[in-house]
């Protein structure tokens, strides 16, 4: 019997992902076996193999890219932005109408909790192709000269941690602009993309539009730098972005790039605690710190250091970590064994370097792959887990004096992706945004996106825009 504090288990049925034993390539409209070795995609929550996907080889890529120039040349760069536009609408009305569908898998393949994909991701998926079908006959309009012209193929990398979502920001605009696309999902989290390709399927979409290629790295890299691709968008480490912008230097082929970050989250002493609090767990422990714009370096004043910490522990050890498909989890699973093992390793670094660990007394489960929400007091500037990505439910917390002071610290760092302020005084939120390097920056509140904002960042953190007017620029010769 649960005590009135506990919540009885609320798991959604796995059922309604309507799980397939195998999965296999979309290329030129058919659902195509590949020549690669097949992949064993995991239930990162219990370590159960969920499907066997086919695997993309060199020849696939090259079959892919021929079908996405033949639908560009032949019917989709002919088509009104009007028409383009109908399309847009049904993929956008079908992915609200499999809604449940695809948060299920998604949560399945991902490990990330059953309300985060069924509140968050899938409605935002959903919301980007709404947003550019209203874009598609507008483009004259937008800003970038009266004839804007589409750019030919697009091929594109996204990663593991918005599977769906990530898709969307990618295919939306590029469809909208009249391009083609080749997108290959991550290694790990390939299943709603193919489920996505059932859905253009669905909709009508001319074969050779959408084309997804499943596989390993090889297979980012033949599309990334294949000879028929006009432009690339890639979504991933910053590693991988050099290696991209090195295969691409010199070929006059447009790219965008959205990379790692170590996203500062700045709370002033007149700040909102409770309301702070919140957007700091929602910051980085409600998705597992599984976003490259994660506020995982908490930034506080000194007088009131003390206090938000006390209150950041009890709402910590609140959160629930479990299963990804129940309903009341907070926390879900890592998406890999290998993540894990790195977050492991990041975190017992901080512990080595002389910061003060504090862990969620919660209970782990005994498979798959979890993490307890950490948070590290005593953190300074020169340590790994302030300067490193993590990927992970670790916070790093460091203090400041100054106003001056912590704009010097949120700006120490190679990356430039996002940032958080929280301060009741509107003067100095504006004052600090103006000064921090960030590409996105949130006012008394944290992770928040809208298909018509813009997202990207600077300096390591990449370069381009997603999202809104200024995303469209990406997909268009202008």
């Amino acid at each position: 019997m649960t005590s009135p504090w506990e919540y009885a288990p609320a798991p959604e049925s796995r059922e309604l992902a309507d799980l397939k034993p195998n999965y296999r390539l979309f290329v030129d409209g058919e659902f195509v076996d590949g020549g690669g070795k097949p992949i064993k995609t995991l239930n990162p929550a219990t370590e159960e193999t969920l499907a066997e996907v086919s695997s993309a080889d060199l020849g696939d890529v090259d079959r892919a890219v021929a079908a996405a120039r033949r639908a560009y040349d032949q019917v989709w760069s002919r088509l009104p932005g009007t028409e383009r536009a109908k399309y847009l609408f049904r993929i956008a009305r079908l992915i609200q109408e499999r809604g449940r569908e695809l948060a299920v898998l998604e949560t399945l393949d991902n490990g990330k909790p059953i309300k985060e994909s069924r509140d968050v991701d899938i409605p935002t998926a959903a919301a980007h192709f709404f947003h550019h079908a209203g874009w598609a006959d507008k483009l004259d309009h937008a800003g970038y000269g009266p004839d804007p012209k589409p750019l030919g193929v697009a091929g594109q990398v996204i990663p593991w941690n918005f599977p769906l979502l990530m898709l969307a920001w990618k295919i939306a605009p590029a469809l909208a602009c009249g391009n083609t696309v080749v997108l290959k999902p991550a290694e790990t989290t390939p299943l709603s993309a193919l489920v996505f390709a059932d859905l253009c399927r669905q909709a009508g979409l001319p074969p050779g539009v959408v084309n997804i290629v499943p596989g390993a790295g090889d297979v980012g890299a033949a599309l990334v730098g294949h000879s028929d691709v006009d432009k690339v968008a890639f979504t991933g480490s910053t590693e991988v972005g050099k290696q991209i912008q090195r295969t691409l230097a010199g070929t006059g082929k447009k790219l965008t790039l959205e990379l790692g970050g170590k996203a500062a989250n700045i709370v002033f002493d007149d700040a909102p605690l409770d309301q702070a609090v919140e957007g700091i767990v929602t910051g980085i422990f409600f998705n597992q710190g599984h976003v490259c714009c994660a506020g995982s370096r908490l930034l506080v004043q000194e007088t009131i250091a003390e206090e938000l910490l006390e209150r950041l522990r009890a709402r910590v050890s609140t959160l629930r970590v479990g299963d990804p498909l129940d309903k009341n989890t907070d926390v879900g699973a890592i998406n890999s064994a290998e993540q894990l093992g790195t977050i492991t390793e990041l975190a017992a670094s901080g512990e080595a370097e002389g910061a003060t660990r504090w862990s969620s007394p919660c209970e782990l489960p005994e498979r798959g792959f979890f993490f307890a929400p950490t948070v590290f007091s005593g953190v300074q500037q020169s340590m790994r887990i302030a300067r490193e990505e993590i990927f992970g439910p670790v916070l790093s917390v460091l203090t400041f004096r100054t106003p001056d002071e912590a704009i010097a610290k949120a700006n120490n760092t190679p990356y430039g992706l996002s940032a958080g302020i929280w301060s009741e005084k509107g003067s100095r939120v504006l004052w600090a945004a103006e000064k921090l390097r960030a590409g996105v920056v949130w006012a008394n509140t944290f992770n928040r996106f809208d298909p018509a904002a813009p997202f990207g960042g600077y300096r390591e953190s990449g370069f381009g825009r997603e999202g809104g007017r200024a995303g469209l620029e990406a997909y268009l010769d202008v």
